[in-house]
């Protein structure tokens, strides 16, 4: 009693306005002092993208284009906006003043709706001819961009934007959401694209074909790669690598010389990305002939141990993986029929590891692929992307060279029940490939013959230039500046054409539609590399909505249940409809015979109740599912809130008796 009068008088509502005023402070002060309570810590920032934004060399302007006001009636997506916006106020207050948050609603006919538009923000309409509604994230240099007032925002006349966007912001990637904001930011604050050097012993780029030669058109995938980056070709003679290549791609090394291994080991240790990409037997590798058949090189392997050795990669260049189950179908060409081929694969979702690299992937189309996997004792982290499915198992590579007849391959087949790797991220520090140091150049060639008559001799291989004075200075690096970042993929035919795209000629340009998803997996690990060592670090997270696991389970249940006796009753109408059109089938009708027209009445009539059974059990199902969800909305909105005012009821009834006895 004197606790309550204390707490209702003049001074002890002065001090619980002093306790709020205290607790409003220490708040402001301290925005990031808070307790992440979440199962998969939604709320907490990756220590990556702390470092990301904390560490702007520039400040970064986010705006949320978010249709607010439009999507009040969407209760999924409000609750999804609402996320988005808690990331985006998390990632400011982490980057102390670097970064600056903007909520935007884009009304139709309003400036803001223009801004959006302009800045590449999609619409998307919430129903079939419904409203359409803006949720995009654009991030932005604001040296470009001046606020007019609080509630709009004018692009300045003067200097060219910078600014990147996600155009769609899509519930279903939610657990990238954290990594393609922090990838935003730092394209805005390096907006200068990174520069792909490629090394590669197959015309990736084009080139001319020795046996006809006649010029080979580039690959579709090096025109996606140059819209978003700028190319650059690296000589197999390398001796080093430009410094200012942020990421490597290797693409069937084949005999490269000490020289050049030992620059692209230098370039790894000083920080530079690889992509690389390996083959037992490089189909691309068997370029057609003057008879348009493909003419098979002696050896057709990739060869890059020494190199792979010192990152802590094993890589049988002998051995291709075959996979029943995921074999693809192909032509022959002098077959009616596509066969099965177990060399070449089709991945599906199953196959994918829950990595940025292979989000969105639909299907991955590989030939004669090989496999990868950790060698033993390595001090790096070896995790991989992309598997095959259990019922897969290892063959002969030279088989696969001299393959005619796929259908040989179903013979020889045994399944070891091991999903095999045949894409990996490396990470973590490495030591040199050369502890020696730099080695020696080669020694020249002798002075190569005269040119044959002979058009189709085979010229002197080039020596390997030795180093310039510059390359020659240049400190050894004996370990890995910090955590290396490289992918491997035991197969470089996913990035041939035939595998993934089909080209078409419109108005003298090549238009590629992609029928599989090679060309996404290797731009997603481009976008990946490119980014600093503090992107790669941020992985997939959880998902805001959580989804009622134990009711999900009931309905599943309940459907199966159901579903059966469905099917069931399906499998007996269609028996019951046969029948009917067999006795029917007479062309005069008047020929049947009273037996069969009261056979084709009982059938009438049992058509009928099965129609009339299955719709109870589909309504049955409806009602079960309608009434678990109605449990659902009783056990949330009554059910807590009965149970909290019993309890009180219990206590005041308790104390009240204690008091009673008390009295007595």
């Amino acid at each position: 009693m004197m606790n309550s009068k204390l707490l209702f008088s003049g001074k002890g509502l002065v001090i619980t306005g002093v306790f709020l005023l205290l607790s409003v402070a220490l708040i402001s002060v301290f925005p990031r002092l808070r307790i992440d309570l979440t199962q998969d810590s939604l709320y907490t920032l990756a220590d990556g993208t702390r470092n990301i934004v904390s560490g702007l060399e520039k400040p970064v302007d986010l705006l949320f284009f978010y249709s607010e006001e439009a999507t009040a009636d969407v209760p999924q997506l409000r609750t999804y906006g609402t996320r988005v916006q808690e990331l985006l106020e998390e990632m400011a207050i982490a980057s102390e003043g670097n970064v600056t948050y903007r909520l935007i609603d884009p009304v139709p006919f309003s400036e803001e709706e223009d801004l959006a538009v302009e800045y590449g923000v999609q619409r998307v309409p919430l129903s079939e001819g419904g409203e359409e509604v803006f949720f995009g994230i654009v991030a932005l240099d604001p040296a470009t961009v001046a606020a007019e007032d609080a509630n709009a925002v004018e692009v300045a006349q003067a200097g060219e934007k910078v600014f990147k966007t996600i155009a769609l912001v899509r519930p279903d990637q939610e657990e990238f959401l954290e990594y393609e904001v922090a990838k935003l930011i730092t394209q805005v604050a390096n907006p200068t694209p990174p520069v792909v050097g490629f090394l590669s012993t197959v015309p990736v780029d084009g080139g001319m074909n020795p046996d006809t030669m006649r010029p080979v058109s580039p690959l579709m995938i090096m025109d996606t790669i140059r819209q978003l980056y700028t190319t650059r070709r690296v000589a197999p003679d390398a001796t080093s690598i430009d410094e200012d290549i942020t990421i490597l791609m290797l693409v069937h090394p084949q005999e490269l010389s000490e020289q050049t291994q030992y620059a692209i080991d230098q370039f790894v240790l000083r920080g530079g990305k690889v992509l690389a990409f390996l083959d037992p037997n490089a189909d691309s590798q068997a370029q057609p002939g003057q008879d348009g058949v493909p003419v098979a090189r002696p050896n057709q392997a990739s060869d890059l141990e020494r190199l792979l050795s010192a990152w802590g990669v094993q890589f049988d260049n002998t051995k291709v993986v075959a996979d029943r189950e995921q074999a693809l179908l192909v032509n022959l060409g002098d077959s009616s029929r596509p066969v099965t081929h177990y060399g070449m694969m089709g991945l599906a979702r199953g196959s994918f590891a829950g990595d940025i690299v292979t989000t969105g992937l639909q299907v991955l189309n590989l030939s004669s692929a090989g496999t990868i996997s950790s060698r033993e004792g390595a001090t790096t982290t070896f995790e991989p992307l992309v598997q095959s499915s259990a019922d897969a198992g290892l063959m002969d590579a030279p088989l696969f060279k001299a393959l005619v007849d796929p259908t040989i391959l179903l013979d020889d087949f045994q399944a070891t029940g091991e999903r095999y790797t045949i894409a990996a991220r490396i990470s973590g520090a490495v030591q040199t490939a050369f502890p020696e140091g730099r080695p020696a150049a080669e020694e020249p060639a002798a002075e190569s013959a005269p040119a044959s008559a002979d058009a189709g001799a085979a010229a002197e291989p080039t020596p390997t230039p030795a180093a310039t004075p510059a390359e020659a200075q240049a400190p050894h690096l004996s370990e890995s500046n910090g955590p290396v970042n490289i992918i491997v993929i035991a197969d470089s035919d996913l990035l041939n054409d035939r595998l993934w795209v089909q080209i078409q000629s419109f108005f003298g340009q090549r238009i590629g539609q992609a029928f599989a998803s090679n060309g996404d997996f290797i731009m997603n690990a481009l976008d990946n590399l490119s980014g600093n060592a503090e992107l790669v670090t941020i992985r997939s997270r959880g998902r805001y909505a959580r989804p009622f696991l134990t009711v999900m389970e009931l309905q599943r249940e309940a459907d199966l249940r159901l579903r059966e006796e469905e099917t069931q009753l399906l499998a007996n109408l269609q028996q019951t409809e046969a029948q009917i059109a067999a006795l029917s089938s007479t062309q005069d009708g008047n020929q049947l015979s009273e037996e069969q027209r009261a056979e084709i009445a009982r059938f009438n009539e049992q058509q009928l109740e099965t129609r009339r059974r299955l719709r109870e059990v589909q309504l049955q199902l409806n009602q079960d599912i309608e009434r678990l969800g109605s449990v659902l909305k009783f056990v949330n909105t009554a059910l807590v809130p009965i149970v909290l005012i019993a309890v009180v009821l219990l206590l005041g009834w308790l104390r009240g008796r204690r008091r009673t006895l008390t009295v007595a």
